[in-house]
């Protein structure tokens, strides 16, 4: 039934069932109560070892007395004896449950516990006959009624909506997704490591402001009953730390949440983790060299080799990347040299030839050259970065922050890195000229007049304190999320997401 269409009069049936299944777990645990054996006012088990000490300590363990505790997964027990397994944190742990050990009484009680139900378990650590590290249950205490039975019970739990709004059940059943889980914590452990090593100070910036800046990204926005102000959920963290760049800290960074009031896609969800740092006395070349040894480090740390498999292709995360500029990129896989493009009349011309006027932020008739040159970037040659490739000199109309390129101020010294067709970092060396700083903030203004409600907040703030003076400065963020899925081979951001953001069900 599980890969054939269920009928209504089917569907009816499983939903009886379940709820039958659901009436007999109730009568189980009234009847506990009744005796004055309430599971629930169990307050603590001291358990004195994991499944995963015991299977690494065995020598030291064997024959010994250990107290464990887990949910219950299985129940082969028939007669007099049989198998059950236990998973906690860690993985399985098999029991052996025998009538001579724990008497009529408690494996009749044992009998009656459902899969699904925690308890707590003493015994003896042993091997079975097919070598298999095992518990001889000398007793066992029930410490919760699962009150719900689990969804293997019906073909696994296998809809991804049901298994992103019940993550807890996704997380019991689906042993690969608690791994994916587990190895997000050791990525960012490592992310963190890696920077600590090198001096990075980590540090705590506001996610309330008044100003939604430091990305092109419309906001969260909500309201202040103490202050009876808006304030915005913070889209980036950039314009705080540079702020501490300024203070003097030199080497800063930040992980945390950010807020986009945008799209949902296996690329996008509105609350996402990002991190972003900032080094003085470097450039966009140096955070280059630094990106991509950090992804690999990253990389062989979590999984033992800088390469991965990613939805059937091989990446190598192993330096140096590719770079390429923005100009021969689309020059490559668009056809378009737009170094003998004088005009943005002419880059207009371009934009219907190339049929680019769904790519673009605003009215064709608005557009220059350089938000042209992007937009034929983002569509014809974004999508054949597979290995990891550094894009570097954007359009200074699209980086309102970063440093202008001496050779060409209509470009900026700035890259994104792209992995698997998809950005995976965005960098600067970062604008630190107050009077130029102010002049962009005011041309992101216009832009949105004209529409662009992702153009920049002018931030005066900001501006005051490249006034005290902020030393030339490379800056970096990297979309966790996204690191994360390519390091664990997840097809959607959700999948590395314990909770994603979801649209309630009525």
């Amino acid at each position: 039934m599980a890969n054939e269409e269920i009928t209504q009069v089917e569907l009816e049936q499983l939903e009886n069932e379940y709820n039958e299944l659901m009436r007999q777990r109730l009568a189980k645990l009234q009847e506990l109560q009744a005796k004055g054996q309430d599971p629930f006012e169990i307050v603590r088990y001291d358990r004195t070892h994991t499944s995963k000490e015991i299977k690494e300590n065995y020598e030291e363990l064997e024959n010994k007395d250990v107290k464990v505790a887990g949910r219950l997964m299985s129940k082969r027990v028939h007669g007099k004896a049989g198998f059950s397994d236990i998973h906690d944190r860690y993985g399985k742990l098999q029991l052996y449950v025998k009538i001579d050990d724990i008497g009529e009484e408690k494996l009749k009680f044992f009998k009656t516990l459902d899969i699904g139900d925690i308890i707590g378990v003493e015994g003896t650590v042993f091997k079975t006959k097919t070598g298999e590290i095992s518990l001889h249950v000398k007793d066992f205490t029930l410490l919760t009624k699962s009150l719900r039975p689990l969804p293997e019970k019906w073909h696994g739990l296998k809809d991804p909506d049901l298994r992103y709004r019940q993550r807890y059940v996704d997380l019991i059943v689906n042993q690969d997704v608690r791994e994916t889980f587990f190895k997000r914590t050791e990525i960012i452990r490592a992310i963190r490591r890696f920077l600590d090593e090198r001096d990075f100070i980590e540090v705590d910036t506001p996610i309330l402001s008044t100003i939604a800046s430091g990305a092109a990204a419309r906001p969260f926005t909500t309201h202040s009953n103490a202050l009876d102000i808006d304030l915005h959920l913070r889209i980036a963290t950039e314009l705080y730390l540079k702020r501490l760049i300024v203070g003097g800290f030199e080497k800063v960074y930040e992980m945390g949440k950010n807020f986009r009031n945008e799209g949902i896609s296996i690329r996008h969800n509105p609350e996402f983790t990002m991190i972003e740092l900032y080094q003085a006395y470097a450039d966009y070349n140096d955070m280059m060299e630094l990106t991509e040894n950090l992804c690999a480090y990253v990389c062989k740390e979590v999984n033992g080799t800088t390469k991965v498999t990613y939805q059937g292709t091989e990446i190598d995360f192993m330096p140096p990347w590719r770079r390429i500029t923005m100009l021969d990129a689309v020059k490559e896989y668009a056809g378009v040299d737009f170094t003998q493009i004088h005009t943005d009349e002419e880059a207009r011309d371009v934009a219907k030839k190339l049929k680019l006027e769904d790519e673009l932020k605003k009215d064709l008739k608005d557009c220059s050259k350089g938000d042209i040159l992007n937009a034929a970037f983002e569509a014809y040659a974004e999508q054949h970065l597979v290995q990891p490739t550094f894009v570097i000199d954007y359009p200074v109309e699209i980086s309102p922050l970063t440093k202008k390129k001496k050779s060409d101020p209509t470009l900026t010294e700035r890259f994104e890195a792209f992995v698997y067709g998809r950005e995976l970092a965005n960098a600067y060396s970062e604008l630190n000229d107050p009077i130029d700083q102010k002049q962009r903030f005011e041309q992101q203004a216009k832009e949105k007049e004209l529409g662009d409600d992702e153009a920049y907040a002018m931030d005066d703030d900001f501006v005051n304190s490249l006034e005290i003076g902020m030393p030339p400065t490379g800056g970096l963020g990297i979309g966790i999320d996204r690191l994360i899925m390519f390091l664990t081979d997840s097809y959607s951001i959700r999948d590395v997401i314990l909770f994603p953001t979801m649209k309630p069900t009525k």
